[in-house]
Protein backbone atom coordinates (compact mmCIF):
# COMPACT_ATOMS: atom_id res chain seq x y z
CA UNK A 1 0.00 0.00 0.00
CA UNK A 2 1.41 3.73 -1.02
CA UNK A 3 2.89 5.02 2.57
CA UNK A 4 1.65 8.94 3.06
CA UNK A 5 3.45 8.37 6.59
CA UNK A 6 5.37 11.61 6.70
CA UNK A 7 6.10 12.41 10.58
CA UNK A 8 9.26 12.26 11.99
CA UNK A 9 10.63 9.42 14.46
CA UNK A 10 10.80 12.33 17.15
CA UNK A 11 7.26 13.09 16.94
CA UNK A 12 4.91 10.49 19.21
CA UNK A 13 2.00 8.99 17.45
CA UNK A 14 -1.31 10.05 18.59
CA UNK A 15 -2.26 6.42 19.02
CA UNK A 16 0.17 6.41 21.43
CA UNK A 17 -0.47 8.75 23.62
CA UNK A 18 -4.22 8.89 23.30
CA UNK A 19 -5.07 4.99 23.01
CA UNK A 20 -7.04 2.76 20.71
CA UNK A 21 -10.17 4.03 21.83
CA UNK A 22 -11.73 5.31 18.53
CA UNK A 23 -9.99 8.87 18.45
CA UNK A 24 -6.59 7.53 17.66
CA UNK A 25 -8.07 6.15 14.46
CA UNK A 26 -10.40 8.56 13.78
CA UNK A 27 -8.27 11.52 13.70
CA UNK A 28 -5.86 9.34 11.32
CA UNK A 29 -9.28 8.63 9.62
CA UNK A 30 -10.56 12.18 8.21
CA UNK A 31 -8.29 12.99 5.40
CA UNK A 32 -8.41 9.97 4.53
CA UNK A 33 -12.27 9.85 4.27
CA UNK A 34 -12.36 12.66 1.98
CA UNK A 35 -10.04 11.32 -0.46
CA UNK A 36 -11.39 8.06 -0.91
CA UNK A 37 -14.85 8.50 -0.17
CA UNK A 38 -16.10 9.35 -3.68
CA UNK A 39 -19.38 8.35 -2.14
CA UNK A 40 -21.76 6.45 -3.70
CA UNK A 41 -24.83 6.98 -1.71
CA UNK A 42 -28.14 5.94 -3.24
CA UNK A 43 -26.23 3.36 -5.93
CA UNK A 44 -27.26 0.39 -6.42
CA UNK A 45 -24.13 -0.96 -8.32
CA UNK A 46 -20.80 -0.76 -6.88
CA UNK A 47 -18.10 1.62 -7.99
CA UNK A 48 -14.98 -0.22 -9.92
CA UNK A 49 -11.59 0.65 -9.34
CA UNK A 50 -10.84 2.42 -12.25
CA UNK A 51 -7.34 0.95 -12.97
CA UNK A 52 -5.26 -1.77 -11.88
CA UNK A 53 -4.47 -1.92 -8.95
CA UNK A 54 -6.58 0.92 -8.07
CA UNK A 55 -8.79 1.90 -5.47
CA UNK A 56 -12.78 0.68 -4.93
CA UNK A 57 -14.64 3.12 -3.11
CA UNK A 58 -15.25 2.18 0.63
CA UNK A 59 -18.58 4.38 1.01
CA UNK A 60 -21.83 3.68 -0.19
CA UNK A 61 -25.20 2.36 0.38
CA UNK A 62 -24.12 -1.23 0.16
CA UNK A 63 -21.13 -2.47 1.20
CA UNK A 64 -17.69 -2.97 -1.33
CA UNK A 65 -17.07 -6.53 -1.55
CA UNK A 66 -20.52 -7.95 -2.38
CA UNK A 67 -21.36 -6.67 -6.18
CA UNK A 68 -18.54 -5.06 -6.50
CA UNK A 69 -16.09 -7.28 -9.41
CA UNK A 70 -14.52 -10.22 -7.52
CA UNK A 71 -10.95 -9.81 -7.47
CA UNK A 72 -8.22 -12.68 -7.28
CA UNK A 73 -7.86 -13.33 -3.59
CA UNK A 74 -9.46 -13.63 -0.50
CA UNK A 75 -8.93 -13.52 3.22
CA UNK A 76 -11.96 -14.66 5.20
CA UNK A 77 -11.71 -14.28 9.04
CA UNK A 78 -14.90 -15.42 11.53
CA UNK A 79 -14.46 -13.80 14.90
CA UNK A 80 -15.52 -14.42 18.66
CA UNK A 81 -16.49 -11.72 20.54
CA UNK A 82 -14.34 -11.63 23.83
CA UNK A 83 -15.76 -8.26 25.40
CA UNK A 84 -19.28 -7.63 27.64
CA UNK A 85 -19.08 -4.01 28.01
CA UNK A 86 -20.94 -2.73 24.53
CA UNK A 87 -19.36 0.69 24.64
CA UNK A 88 -16.00 -1.10 24.25
CA UNK A 89 -17.18 -3.34 21.24
CA UNK A 90 -18.81 -0.03 19.07
CA UNK A 91 -15.48 1.68 19.44
CA UNK A 92 -14.25 -1.50 18.16
CA UNK A 93 -16.51 -0.77 15.67
CA UNK A 94 -15.82 2.60 14.47
CA UNK A 95 -11.78 1.96 14.80
CA UNK A 96 -12.18 -0.92 12.34
CA UNK A 97 -14.01 1.45 10.06
CA UNK A 98 -11.84 4.13 10.22
CA UNK A 99 -9.05 0.92 9.64
CA UNK A 100 -10.82 0.16 6.41
CA UNK A 101 -11.45 3.04 5.24
CA UNK A 102 -7.69 3.89 4.80
CA UNK A 103 -6.20 0.47 3.60
CA UNK A 104 -9.12 0.12 1.26
CA UNK A 105 -7.28 3.76 -0.18
CA UNK A 106 -3.89 2.34 -0.04
CA UNK A 107 -2.88 3.65 2.90
CA UNK A 108 -1.45 2.86 5.93
CA UNK A 109 -3.71 2.20 9.38
CA UNK A 110 -3.40 5.14 11.72
CA UNK A 111 0.16 6.84 12.29
CA UNK A 112 1.43 4.68 9.77
CA UNK A 113 4.40 2.11 10.20
CA UNK A 114 7.43 3.83 11.21
CA UNK A 115 8.03 7.39 12.81
CA UNK A 116 6.10 7.48 15.39
CA UNK A 117 6.79 6.74 19.50
CA UNK A 118 9.88 4.02 19.59
CA UNK A 119 8.96 2.73 23.04
CA UNK A 120 5.65 1.68 21.64
CA UNK A 121 4.50 -0.54 19.18
CA UNK A 122 3.69 1.32 15.39
CA UNK A 123 0.07 1.76 14.29
CA UNK A 124 0.08 -0.40 11.43
CA UNK A 125 2.20 -3.56 10.88
CA UNK A 126 3.94 -2.46 7.58
CA UNK A 127 3.88 -5.67 5.31
CA UNK A 128 1.83 -4.22 2.64
CA UNK A 129 4.23 -0.43 2.78
CA UNK A 130 4.82 0.41 -1.38
CA UNK A 131 1.65 -1.57 -2.11
CA UNK A 132 -0.79 -0.62 -4.58
CA UNK A 133 -4.88 -1.03 -2.77
CA UNK A 134 -5.37 -3.62 -5.36
CA UNK A 135 -8.96 -3.58 -5.28
CA UNK A 136 -9.40 -3.96 -1.62
CA UNK A 137 -12.19 -4.38 -0.23
CA UNK A 138 -13.66 -5.09 3.36
CA UNK A 139 -17.07 -6.64 4.67
CA UNK A 140 -18.51 -7.33 7.50
CA UNK A 141 -21.20 -9.22 8.88
CA UNK A 142 -22.91 -10.04 12.01
CA UNK A 143 -23.42 -13.83 13.00
CA UNK A 144 -26.52 -15.51 14.84
CA UNK A 145 -24.27 -15.55 18.01
CA UNK A 146 -23.67 -11.89 18.28
CA UNK A 147 -27.58 -11.19 18.90
CA UNK A 148 -27.29 -13.23 21.78
CA UNK A 149 -24.67 -10.47 23.75
CA UNK A 150 -25.18 -6.48 23.98
CA UNK A 151 -29.07 -6.84 24.32
CA UNK A 152 -29.27 -7.20 20.96
CA UNK A 153 -31.12 -10.37 21.28
CA UNK A 154 -34.69 -8.18 19.75
CA UNK A 155 -33.07 -7.21 17.00
CA UNK A 156 -31.77 -10.14 15.68
CA UNK A 157 -33.39 -10.70 11.82
CA UNK A 158 -35.86 -13.65 11.37
CA UNK A 159 -34.08 -13.72 8.25
CA UNK A 160 -30.35 -14.86 10.16
CA UNK A 161 -31.53 -18.22 11.05
CA UNK A 162 -29.84 -21.04 12.10
CA UNK A 163 -29.05 -22.83 8.68
CA UNK A 164 -30.17 -26.73 9.50
CA UNK A 165 -27.81 -29.60 9.22
CA UNK A 166 -28.14 -31.18 5.49
CA UNK A 167 -27.23 -34.83 4.44
CA UNK A 168 -23.59 -35.31 3.69
CA UNK A 169 -22.62 -32.08 6.26
CA UNK A 170 -19.84 -33.26 8.09
CA UNK A 171 -18.78 -29.79 9.87
CA UNK A 172 -15.76 -29.39 11.66
CA UNK A 173 -16.53 -27.16 14.81
CA UNK A 174 -13.82 -25.11 14.53
CA UNK A 175 -14.60 -24.10 11.34
CA UNK A 176 -17.99 -23.12 11.76
CA UNK A 177 -20.13 -20.38 13.21
CA UNK A 178 -18.55 -17.12 14.28
CA UNK A 179 -20.16 -13.96 15.74
CA UNK A 180 -19.14 -11.63 13.26
CA UNK A 181 -16.90 -11.99 10.10
CA UNK A 182 -14.65 -9.86 7.65
CA UNK A 183 -14.40 -10.47 4.32
CA UNK A 184 -11.36 -8.89 2.45
CA UNK A 185 -10.55 -9.46 -0.81
CA UNK A 186 -7.66 -7.93 -3.28
CA UNK A 187 -5.90 -8.78 -6.18
CA UNK A 188 -2.44 -8.88 -4.31
CA UNK A 189 -3.03 -11.63 -1.40
CA UNK A 190 -0.09 -9.58 0.86
CA UNK A 191 -2.97 -6.64 0.64
CA UNK A 192 -5.51 -8.71 1.92
CA UNK A 193 -3.75 -10.75 4.85
CA UNK A 194 -2.88 -7.34 5.37
CA UNK A 195 -6.02 -5.86 6.25
CA UNK A 196 -6.90 -9.08 8.59
CA UNK A 197 -3.85 -9.03 10.43
CA UNK A 198 -4.14 -5.57 11.36
CA UNK A 199 -8.01 -5.63 12.07
CA UNK A 200 -7.46 -8.91 14.40
CA UNK A 201 -4.63 -6.39 16.12
CA UNK A 202 -6.84 -3.32 16.76
CA UNK A 203 -9.57 -5.73 17.74
CA UNK A 204 -7.05 -7.59 20.38
CA UNK A 205 -8.48 -8.44 24.07
CA UNK A 206 -12.01 -7.48 22.38
CA UNK A 207 -12.32 -10.71 19.59
CA UNK A 208 -10.32 -13.34 18.68
CA UNK A 209 -10.01 -15.03 15.40
CA UNK A 210 -12.30 -18.48 15.73
CA UNK A 211 -11.35 -19.53 11.82
CA UNK A 212 -9.75 -18.14 8.60
CA UNK A 213 -9.86 -19.12 5.40
CA UNK A 214 -7.55 -18.08 2.29
CA UNK A 215 -9.03 -18.33 -1.24
CA UNK A 216 -7.19 -17.75 -4.52
CA UNK A 217 -8.90 -18.41 -8.22
CA UNK A 218 -12.39 -16.65 -7.93
CA UNK A 219 -14.82 -19.71 -8.65
CA UNK A 220 -17.46 -17.08 -9.39
CA UNK A 221 -17.77 -13.80 -11.49
CA UNK A 222 -20.44 -10.29 -10.99
CA UNK A 223 -18.94 -9.10 -14.26
CA UNK A 224 -20.40 -11.92 -17.31
CA UNK A 225 -18.80 -10.05 -20.23
CA UNK A 226 -15.48 -11.10 -18.61
CA UNK A 227 -14.01 -15.22 -18.61
CA UNK A 228 -16.00 -17.41 -16.76
CA UNK A 229 -13.80 -18.80 -13.68
CA UNK A 230 -13.18 -22.58 -13.46
CA UNK A 231 -13.29 -24.45 -10.34
CA UNK A 232 -10.60 -26.92 -9.20
CA UNK A 233 -12.27 -29.72 -10.99
CA UNK A 234 -11.62 -28.13 -14.31
CA UNK A 235 -15.47 -26.92 -14.84
CA UNK A 236 -16.71 -23.02 -15.55
CA UNK A 237 -18.26 -21.72 -12.55
CA UNK A 238 -20.95 -19.07 -12.05
CA UNK A 239 -22.15 -18.65 -15.54
CA UNK A 240 -25.38 -17.32 -14.64
CA UNK A 241 -24.08 -15.53 -11.71
CA UNK A 242 -26.03 -12.06 -10.84
CA UNK A 243 -23.60 -9.32 -12.28
CA UNK A 244 -22.47 -6.19 -10.28
CA UNK A 245 -24.53 -4.33 -13.36
CA UNK A 246 -27.70 -5.49 -13.13
CA UNK A 247 -29.64 -3.23 -10.33
CA UNK A 248 -32.87 -5.33 -11.01
CA UNK A 249 -31.95 -8.76 -10.08
CA UNK A 250 -29.49 -6.94 -7.06
CA UNK A 251 -32.51 -5.10 -5.72
CA UNK A 252 -34.87 -8.70 -6.13
CA UNK A 253 -32.22 -11.29 -5.11
CA UNK A 254 -29.40 -9.56 -2.87
CA UNK A 255 -30.24 -6.75 -1.23
CA UNK A 256 -32.55 -6.26 1.88
CA UNK A 257 -35.50 -4.12 1.21
CA UNK A 258 -37.34 -1.91 3.94
CA UNK A 259 -40.04 -3.69 5.45
CA UNK A 260 -38.27 -7.06 4.87
CA UNK A 261 -36.98 -7.17 8.70
CA UNK A 262 -35.62 -4.51 11.41
CA UNK A 263 -34.24 -1.44 9.83
CA UNK A 264 -30.87 -1.85 10.38
CA UNK A 265 -30.45 -4.71 7.99
CA UNK A 266 -32.41 -2.40 4.87
CA UNK A 267 -29.77 -1.99 2.12
CA UNK A 268 -27.81 -5.00 3.83
CA UNK A 269 -27.75 -8.80 2.77
CA UNK A 270 -27.40 -12.24 3.99
CA UNK A 271 -24.21 -13.90 3.22
CA UNK A 272 -23.88 -17.84 3.91
CA UNK A 273 -20.06 -19.32 3.93
CA UNK A 274 -19.36 -23.10 3.41
CA UNK A 275 -16.01 -24.57 3.62
CA UNK A 276 -16.97 -27.64 1.17
CA UNK A 277 -13.59 -29.81 0.57
CA UNK A 278 -13.34 -31.61 -2.63
CA UNK A 279 -12.49 -35.37 -2.98
CA UNK A 280 -9.74 -34.07 -5.46
CA UNK A 281 -7.97 -37.86 -5.94
CA UNK A 282 -10.90 -39.55 -7.04
CA UNK A 283 -12.48 -37.10 -9.20
CA UNK A 284 -8.94 -37.01 -11.26
CA UNK A 285 -9.58 -41.02 -11.89
CA UNK A 286 -13.40 -40.17 -12.74
CA UNK A 287 -13.96 -40.28 -16.76
CA UNK A 288 -14.27 -37.52 -18.89
CA UNK A 289 -18.03 -38.16 -19.72
CA UNK A 290 -19.40 -38.74 -15.84
CA UNK A 291 -17.18 -35.59 -14.84
CA UNK A 292 -19.71 -33.89 -17.92
CA UNK A 293 -22.44 -35.82 -16.66
CA UNK A 294 -22.33 -34.81 -12.99
CA UNK A 295 -21.86 -30.88 -14.35
CA UNK A 296 -24.29 -30.71 -17.43
CA UNK A 297 -21.97 -28.89 -19.33
CA UNK A 298 -19.21 -30.36 -21.18
CA UNK A 299 -15.42 -29.44 -19.78
CA UNK A 300 -14.30 -27.68 -22.72
CA UNK A 301 -16.54 -24.59 -23.56
CA UNK A 302 -18.81 -24.99 -20.46
CA UNK A 303 -21.70 -25.57 -22.86
CA UNK A 304 -25.07 -27.31 -20.87
CA UNK A 305 -26.07 -30.85 -22.82
CA UNK A 306 -26.85 -30.26 -26.46
CA UNK A 307 -25.62 -26.51 -26.68
CA UNK A 308 -22.49 -25.19 -28.48
CA UNK A 309 -22.03 -22.28 -26.27
CA UNK A 310 -21.62 -21.55 -22.69
CA UNK A 311 -24.22 -18.86 -22.12
CA UNK A 312 -26.57 -20.62 -24.95
CA UNK A 313 -30.21 -21.66 -23.09
CA UNK A 314 -29.87 -24.95 -20.71
CA UNK A 315 -32.53 -27.95 -21.93
CA UNK A 316 -32.45 -29.03 -18.33
CA UNK A 317 -34.40 -32.09 -19.36
CA UNK A 318 -31.27 -33.46 -21.46
CA UNK A 319 -29.41 -33.63 -18.61
CA UNK A 320 -29.44 -36.30 -16.10
CA UNK A 321 -31.90 -36.27 -13.38
CA UNK A 322 -28.79 -35.32 -10.91
CA UNK A 323 -26.79 -33.25 -13.15
CA UNK A 324 -25.19 -30.31 -10.92
CA UNK A 325 -26.94 -27.68 -13.36
CA UNK A 326 -30.12 -29.03 -13.50
CA UNK A 327 -30.59 -29.58 -10.07
CA UNK A 328 -29.23 -25.33 -9.04
CA UNK A 329 -31.20 -23.92 -12.14
CA UNK A 330 -33.45 -21.04 -11.11
CA UNK A 331 -35.75 -22.75 -13.33
CA UNK A 332 -35.53 -26.00 -11.05
CA UNK A 333 -35.88 -24.09 -7.87
CA UNK A 334 -38.99 -21.73 -8.53
CA UNK A 335 -36.74 -18.59 -9.29
CA UNK A 336 -34.15 -19.29 -6.42
CA UNK A 337 -31.05 -17.03 -7.41
CA UNK A 338 -28.36 -16.47 -5.16
CA UNK A 339 -25.24 -14.19 -5.64
CA UNK A 340 -21.85 -16.28 -5.35
CA UNK A 341 -18.47 -14.92 -4.89
CA UNK A 342 -16.38 -18.25 -4.11
CA UNK A 343 -12.84 -18.59 -4.36
CA UNK A 344 -10.69 -22.30 -4.30
CA UNK A 345 -8.09 -22.81 -1.22
CA UNK A 346 -5.88 -25.48 -1.05
CA UNK A 347 -4.48 -26.05 2.55
CA UNK A 348 -1.57 -28.39 2.40
CA UNK A 349 -2.79 -32.45 2.80
CA UNK A 350 -5.04 -34.36 5.51
CA UNK A 351 -1.85 -36.40 6.23
CA UNK A 352 -2.98 -39.24 4.14
CA UNK A 353 -1.55 -38.00 1.12
CA UNK A 354 -4.52 -36.16 0.13
CA UNK A 355 -4.98 -32.77 -0.81
CA UNK A 356 -6.71 -30.52 1.26
CA UNK A 357 -8.40 -28.76 -1.27
CA UNK A 358 -11.67 -27.55 -2.70
CA UNK A 359 -14.33 -24.37 -2.65
CA UNK A 360 -14.91 -21.83 -0.46
CA UNK A 361 -18.14 -20.97 -1.26
CA UNK A 362 -19.33 -17.57 -0.29
CA UNK A 363 -23.23 -16.76 -1.22
CA UNK A 364 -25.31 -13.31 -0.82
CA UNK A 365 -29.10 -13.30 -1.30
CA UNK A 366 -31.99 -10.93 0.59
CA UNK A 367 -33.50 -13.81 2.53
CA UNK A 368 -31.52 -17.32 3.36
CA UNK A 369 -34.67 -19.02 4.04
CA UNK A 370 -35.81 -18.50 0.71
CA UNK A 371 -32.32 -18.43 -0.98
CA UNK A 372 -29.75 -20.94 0.59
CA UNK A 373 -31.59 -23.39 2.35
CA UNK A 374 -34.06 -24.74 -0.19
CA UNK A 375 -31.52 -24.83 -2.55
CA UNK A 376 -29.49 -26.39 -0.70
CA UNK A 377 -31.87 -29.13 0.50
CA UNK A 378 -32.45 -30.29 -3.06
CA UNK A 379 -28.95 -30.45 -4.50
CA UNK A 380 -27.75 -32.28 -1.18
CA UNK A 381 -30.31 -34.66 -1.00
CA UNK A 382 -29.86 -35.78 -5.15
CA UNK A 383 -26.96 -33.66 -6.38
CA UNK A 384 -24.64 -36.49 -8.29
CA UNK A 385 -21.60 -33.89 -7.45
CA UNK A 386 -22.11 -35.05 -3.57
CA UNK A 387 -19.80 -38.46 -4.49
CA UNK A 388 -17.11 -36.08 -4.48
CA UNK A 389 -17.22 -33.38 -2.03
CA UNK A 390 -18.36 -33.11 0.90
CA UNK A 391 -19.66 -29.79 3.35
CA UNK A 392 -16.79 -29.48 6.53
CA UNK A 393 -17.32 -25.66 7.40
CA UNK A 394 -20.36 -23.43 7.60
CA UNK A 395 -21.38 -19.74 8.89
CA UNK A 396 -23.94 -17.48 8.29
CA UNK A 397 -23.91 -13.67 8.85
CA UNK A 398 -26.27 -10.81 8.46
CA UNK A 399 -24.40 -8.13 6.40
CA UNK A 400 -25.01 -4.67 7.17
CA UNK A 401 -25.93 -1.79 4.80
CA UNK A 402 -22.91 0.38 3.58
CA UNK A 403 -21.08 2.99 5.27
CA UNK A 404 -22.09 6.30 3.86
CA UNK A 405 -19.87 8.67 4.41
CA UNK A 406 -16.84 9.78 6.67
CA UNK A 407 -19.12 9.93 9.95
CA UNK A 408 -20.92 6.85 9.91
CA UNK A 409 -19.06 3.70 11.16
CA UNK A 410 -20.42 -0.49 10.22
CA UNK A 411 -22.80 -1.17 12.11
CA UNK A 412 -24.18 1.93 13.22
CA UNK A 413 -27.74 1.31 12.07
CA UNK A 414 -27.72 -1.37 14.53
CA UNK A 415 -25.85 -0.39 17.31
CA UNK A 416 -26.43 3.44 17.07
CA UNK A 417 -29.80 3.55 19.44
CA UNK A 418 -27.74 2.77 22.47
CA UNK A 419 -24.37 3.14 21.28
Amino acid sequence: MTDTHTNGSSSPSRRALIGWGGAGLALGAAAAGGAVAMANAGNDVDPVAAEAGGAVAFHGAHQAGIATPVQDRLHFAAFDVKTDDRAEFVRMLKDWTAAARRMTAGEPVGEGAYGGLAEAPPDDTGEALGLKPSRLTLTIGFGPSLFDKFGLRDERPAALVDLPKFPGDNLDGARTGGDLCVQACADDPQVAVHAIRNLARIGFGKVAIRWSQLGFGKTSSTTPDAQTPRNLMGFKDGTRNIAGTETDRLKKFVWVADGDGPRWMTGGSYLVARRIRMNIETWDRTSLQEQEDVFGRDKREGAPVGRAKEHDKPFLKAMKPDAHVRLAHPDSNDGITILRRGYSFTDGTDGLGRLDAGLFFLAYQRDVRQGFIPLQRRLSAHDALNEYIQHVGSAVFAVPPGVRDAGDWWGRTLFSKEA
